[in-house]
């Protein structure tokens, strides 16, 4: 079994995340993928390892003496190919792709740079929309993805990076709670159809019973830079603001310099998940993992 690494993985995987389906996800496989897997390993060393609970999972003593080991051999294969890639010494391009949200307003160039030192290479970002970056993927145009919805796809891992919040952006001040009827008195810079902002903000208008079609919207736009611009050069009459929806990253300088102001909808909260994605053909890249990893850890 010490041959295939990939098994004792997979144990690893279920026991650190404590779920044979989030294991699953992790690993970009099916979850009996992950029931047999822990099978072979039950069957080859003859004892349980693992006991299914209501809340969860939990090691026999024998699960908790091979997770022991096994943490132990990660690190030697881990260390192992840290050092074969500096004889490789491979000079690459790592191509991030990300959403133009991310890639604006989340990832800073500073960023770019510590995870270019990281690898010992050079990093290279592409941004466009969640789609794109996912069809780029596939096409291995890109290496890693960051993207603000998990455009699903069996070929594809999905790992759970940030949480978003949505706000309400005006051009002059507004109350910072607003109730569903005051959205009406505003005129609206709107995003497109096609964006994910869009959707997620569509859903919640309506789960609130909020028609957007009774707004009165000034334009639709395709970027969050677009919105900021447009917002930031519309008339300022607190009489009839100006608003739309934005990411909180986005607005972060401008709320600070007073140019712009968010509020939130009074007894809910606009959340999104951003997510790390790459192919599961990388899924055991030296590169790959080490860029997702150091992302996931809080670098950037």
């Amino acid at each position: 079994m010490l041959k295939d690494f990939i098994k004792l993985e997979t144990f690893l995987t279920v026991a650190r995340e404590r779920s044979f389906s989030k294991a699953s996800a992790k690993l970009g496989i099916s979850q009996p993928a992950v029931t047999q897997q822990i099978k072979f390993i039950e069957k080859y060393l003859a004892c349980k390892v693992i006991e299914r609970k209501k809340n969860g999972i939990k090691l026999t003593n024998e699960g908790e003496e091979l997770y022991k080991i096994a943490t132990r051999l990660e690190k030697e294969i881990h260390s192992s190919e840290q050092d074969i890639l500096k004889i490789i010494n491979k000079e690459i391009t790592f191509r991030l792709g990300a959403s133009y949200t991310i890639g604006t307003y989340v990832i800073p160039g500073q960023c770019l740079n510590t995870v270019a030192e990281a690898i010992n290479n050079s990093v290279k970002l592409d941004i466009d929309v969640s789609d794109e970056i996912v069809q780029k993927l596939k096409d291995r145009k890109l290496d890693v993805g960051l993207i603000e919805s998990p455009v699903i796809d069996n070929a594809l891992i999905y790992r759970e990076w940030l949480e978003d919040e949505l706000v309400v952006v005006s051009n002059v001040p507004i109350p910072k709670t607003l109730k569903t009827e005051e959205l009406y008195d505003f005129d609206w810079i709107c995003r497109d159809e096609g964006s994910h902002t869009r959707r997620v903000v569509s859903e919640v208008f309506d789960e609130l019973g909020v028609s957007c079609k009774s707004f009165n919207v000034l334009s639709e736009v395709s970027n969050t830079t677009t919105v900021l611009q447009t917002l930031k050069k519309s008339e300022r009459n607190p009489e009839r603001p100006v608003v739309s929806i934005l990411s909180k990253h986005a607005i972060v300088d401008e709320v600070a310099n007073g140019e712009l102001f968010e509020a939130r909808l009074r007894g809910f909260t606009m959340t999104r998940k951003f997510f790390i994605v790459y192919s599961k053909e990388n899924k055991h890249n030296a590169y790959v993992g080490k860029v997702v990893n150091y992302i996931l850890a809080g670098h950037c």
